[in-house]
C-alpha cells in the first residue's frame, strides 16, 4: 500500500522505503530528510549489533547520498533534554552511554550532520527553522510529551539560534494516535493535571469504558500554537502507527518482536 497522501510521499530506494514531507521537500537544496518504514530486514532496533545498525544506517544513506559517517544518534530514555549538536564527537551507532546519555532530542545548524532518532508509536518531530538554517530532530513518548520536549525544543532553538517560532516548520512522523493510545487512570490523571488548563483538553482527553484515550498529536500542536507556531506550519503525517502496523513499527502491536524506523534530518 502506497501511503503517499496529501503532506507525506512514499518512496522506494534501493535499499528501503521510506517517507518524505511535501514541506520540507520545499527545501530540498538545503536539508535532506525522512522516516524509514517497516522492513523484515533492515530496521533500527536494539536488537541489532553495532554492525548490523552500521549497515542498515548504510543502505539508508545510500539512498539518500548521505554520508553515514555523519549519523549523530541519542541514547533515548523518554527524557525531555535537547542537545545542541556542534560536531560529531565519537560513533554514536553503538549505543555509547558516554555520549548523548538520557537524551531525547538534537539540534544544530551545521551543516552535513544527520540528526537521527528511532520510534515504534512514539512520536517524532522533524524541525527546521528556513531564516536562520537551524534543524532539530525529536523523540517524544508520552513521557517525553508530559515533559513538554517539544517545548523545550523551539524554546533552546530561540535562545541559541534566535529562532521566530513564526518560522519554525514542524513535522510529525507516523505514530500512536488516540484511536490506540489506551491508557488506564493513573496516566490519564498525570495528563490531566498538567494540561487542564487547556481549553480543549475534553478533546485530548477522552473516557472510553473503563480506559482513557489520549490525543497526544493534538496535546503536542496545542502546544505549539500557543508557543507562536503557525497552524500552517505544524504538518502532520496523519498516519497511526498502530492502524498501519504492516507499514510502520509498533511496540503496542509487536511487543517484544518490535522494530524501530529512523527519522533523519541533514542541512546540506
Amino acid at each position: 500500500m502506497n501511503l503517499t497522501n496529501n503532506v507525506i510521499i512514499h518512496k522506494v530506494g534501493e535499499n528501503m522505503e521510506y517517507l518524505q514531507f511535501k514541506r520540507l521537500l520545499e527545501y530540498q537544496d538545503t536539508i535532506s530528510h525522512a522516516y524509514t518504514l517497516r522492513n523484515n530486514r533492515i530496521n533500527f532496533g536494539p536488537q541489532l549489533t553495532p554492525k548490523e545498525c552500521l549497515n542498515n544506517y548504510q543502505a539508508l544513506c545510500h539512498d539518500l547520498n548521505l554520508d553515514v559517517n555523519n549519523i549523530v544518534r541519542p541514547h533515548q530514555q523518554h527524557t525531555a533534554t535537547v542537545k545542541n549538536i556542534l560536531k560529531k564527537e565519537t560513533n554514536t551507532l553503538e549505543y555509547n552511554p558516554n555520549y548523548l546519555e538520557q537524551t531525547d532530542g538534537l539540534l544544530t545548524n551545521q551543516p552535513n550532520i544527520i540528526l537521527s532518532t528511532t520510534n515504534a508509536d512514539c512520536i517524532l518531530f522533524l524541525l527546521f527553522d528556513p531564516t536562520h538554517k537551524v534543524i532539530a530532530n525529536i523523540h517524544s513518548g508520552w513521557r517525553g510529551t508530559l515533559q513538554e520536549i517539544i517545548l523545550n525544543t523551539v524554546k533552546r532553538m530561540q535562545k541559541t539560534y534566535q529562532s521566530n517560532p513564526k518560522d519554525i516548520i514542524c513535522c510529525i512522523c507516523p505514530s500512536i494516535r488516540k484511536c490506540h493510545f489506551e491508557v488506564d487512570k493513573d496516566v490519564k490523571d498525570l495528563f490531566y493535571n498538567k494540561f487542564n488548563y487547556l481549553p480543549n483538553i475534553n478533546r485530548i482527553i477522552e473516557k472510553k469504558g473503563n480506559k482513557y484515550h489520549i490525543d497526544t498529536i493534538l496535546l503536542n500542536k496545542t502546544l505549539l500554537l500557543n508557543l507562536g507556531l503557525k497552524e500552517e506550519n505544524i504538518i502532520d503525517s496523519n498516519i497511526c502507527s498502530v492502524c498501519h502496523s504492516n507499514q510502520i513499527n509498533s511496540y503496542r502491536k509487536d511487543k517484544e518482536n518490535y522494530k524501530l524506523s529512523t527519522a533523519i534530518i541533514s542541512l546540506k
